[in-house]
């Protein structure tokens, strides 16, 4: 597939979006920090009627934040583990896991242990700083606070993890592992159905993601309208699926492109 601009996406395509997933790092952010301008355009989507799911590999302990605080109707967290919603009337945390407490108490042991096993051989790469904030998955950072790692690194981190049994994926600043059979598009597919009533296959159409690195490949690969800011391009080669669209910008700033073109096709 060859990836248009933004720009391209059909209006009547636009105008029917009716609900937005979206990554977080390197997506909505730039250099780590989420610009206003960004915020504003979840805002703006969220007013026009447009439902707003982020859908990351943060931790728990953020999405919690995130759900409550954001203007967006939930959040699919730890590449798929969970989703949080919530309900601003009856003032409750929704909280779904994919894991019960005790397999994710076991499965915390063997990352643990695995942990050790990367830090040992991986020169220079660190359990993120946010691992203690996580309920199932094992973040390791290389290039987020510390110096970064150079792909074979990168590769090595992915594949010990794979060894031991693991699913990995690579975002644009850690390896994420976990062990499990699930990712963000199968939480996504859950996420809709129970908190939207939505059924992201018949209604594939109707809704939209954007992203920006390899572990966005299967949103990328299964969603129609899928879109990437431009740092997706940096990835191209290592993409498994690539955006349909993308835009001009990097990070927020690509971000807001993107809604501002959904926004636009509605006449907002």
């Amino acid at each position: 597939m060859t990836m248009q601009a933004i720009s391209d996406m059909p209006a009547a395509e636009a105008a029917a979006i009716e609900v937005l997933f979206t990554d977080i790092d390197d997506t909505l952010t730039e250099d780590g920090q989420l610009p206003a301008l960004a915020y504003a355009a979840l805002e703006d989507l969220a007013r026009a009627g447009i439902a707003v799911a982020p859908v990351t590999g943060r931790p728990g302990g953020w999405c919690d934040l995130i759900a409550r605080l954001w203007p967006v109707a939930g959040v699919v967290g730890e590449n798929g583990a969970f989703y949080f919603a919530y309900d601003r009337a009856a003032r409750r945390m929704r909280r779904e896991f994919v894991a019960g407490p005790e397999e994710r108490r076991a499965n915390r042991a063997r990352l643990d242990a695995l942990a050790m096993r990367i830090l040992d051989e991986v020169p220079g790469a660190a359990i993120a700083s946010d691992q203690l904030y996580r309920e199932a998955d094992l973040a390791i950072d290389f290039c987020e606070d510390v110096p970064a790692l150079d792909r074979a690194a990168v590769a090595r981190i992915q594949q010990l993890f794979t060894e031991a049994g693991a699913v990995a994926k690579v975002s644009s600043i850690h390896v994420n592992g976990w062990f499990g059979d699930y990712d963000k598009l199968t939480m996504c597919r859950r996420f809709a159905a129970e908190v939207l009533g939505r059924d992201i296959d018949a209604q594939n159409a109707r809704m939209a993601f954007v992203g920006d690195s390899p572990n966005d490949a299967p949103m990328f690969g299964f969603f129609r309208n899928s879109c990437g800011v431009a740092n997706v391009l940096r990835f191209r080669e290592q993409l498994e699926a690539e955006p349909a669209y993308v835009a001009r910008a990097e990070g927020g700033a690509g971000f807001v492109q993107i809604a501002r073109h959904l926004l636009g096709a509605r006449g907002v």
